[in-house]
């Protein structure tokens, strides 16, 4: 039934939400500080490549009879199932697995909104588009948001992640913007680019926001996490107003520039506010597990060498 459905997913959601509660901390702390933030953009760039394979899946399995007809109902039953069978035996994989614990003494809702509208938006604002080609062009947008999570990893190598945080939530506001008032192709690319830099935004966020907390690591960033329920909210006021004209999911894109324009106050906090900056960029600068990792390469390059030396002075002696 139509209940049932909806509550297996509020079931899911919140399995989600726990997992990624404990994950994200995780991620941030159990290597050297100063990579928390790639090590968490990269971490989360594999799990926006299942946002590509989603949509593709979805026009072919979802969108391929949209009537009544019973057996196209059967195909999304399999498509669960499937996923059910999967996430069981990684979760087997996770229990017989070997992971460090992380104790307190070591320790996103714009792109729900637009992605779950992103086909919305092209069947609205592109001529002749149906649901599954809408599906193939929320694949290529996801796919684009993969490749940022990967391009923000990679500059984070180079530049504070905080400076590639502010850049990447700017352009959002900017091509979010321009997605309001551009339609055909031009609208899918602005909207296409806006996943695009939206895509280290919410993993940076974690990570900056839980430096230098200490031992209220886990809880800071379970109220971080949680803010990502903004997603259930944003979503129904931007089909609000999508709904308050015809074919007006374009303008109401609107709507998650205004939130994109709040969050954009922590970027700028986070990089001019000192209160703000100097926290993250003292955590930043540690060189915890980087110093112990080189110190304990060089003493066992040292046992190496002395080895080599005791076997040749044997073989002199010999």
């Amino acid at each position: 039934s139509f209940g049932g459905f909806c509550a297996a997913i509020f079931v899911i959601g919140n399995g989600l939400g726990s997992l990624e509660t404990a994950a994200n901390p995780y991620l941030a702390v159990c290597g050297p500080p100063r990579y928390s933030e790639i090590r968490i953009n990269l971490a989360q760039a594999f799990n926006a490549v299942g946002t590509v394979i989603a949509p593709v899946l979805g026009s072919y399995v979802f969108f391929k009879e949209v009537g009544d007809n019973a057996d196209a109902i059967k195909n999304v039953q399999w498509v669960y199932l499937a996923i059910a069978c999967f996430v069981f035996l990684l979760a087997v994989v996770f229990y017989f697995s070997t992971i460090p614990e992380i104790t307190d003494a070591d320790m996103m809702f714009q792109v729900v909104a637009i992605a779950s509208y992103f086909i919305n938006y092209a069947v609205d604002t592109r001529d002749n588009t149906s649901s599954a080609t809408g599906a193939i062009y929320l694949a290529v947008a996801q796919g684009c948001f993969a490749v940022g999570r990967f391009s923000g990893s990679f500059f984070m190598h180079y530049v504070k992640p905080r400076w590639v945080f502010l850049a990447y939530l700017s352009c959002v506001i900017i091509f979010n913007s321009a997605a309001t008032t551009q339609r055909q192709n031009t609208g899918i690319a602005m909207l296409s680019l806006t996943l695009f830099f939206e895509s280290v935004c919410f993993p940076t966020i974690l990570a900056l926001g839980i430096r230098g907390i200490g031992r209220h690591t886990k809880r800071g960033s379970g109220w971080i996490v949680a803010g990502v329920s903004g997603g259930a909210a944003v979503p129904p006021i931007l089909g609000a107003a999508a709904d308050a004209k015809v074919k007006g999911t374009g303008t109401a894109m609107v709507v998650p520039v205004c939130f994109m324009v709040a969050a954009w106050s922590y970027a700028v906090a986070v990089n001019f506010v000192p209160a703000y900056r100097d926290p993250a960029d003292k955590t930043g600068a540690a060189t915890i597990g980087i110093e112990n990792a080189n110190r304990d390469s060089e003493i066992s390059d040292s046992g190496e060498e002395a080895d080599k030396g005791v076997g040749t002075s044997a073989e002199i002696a010999v």
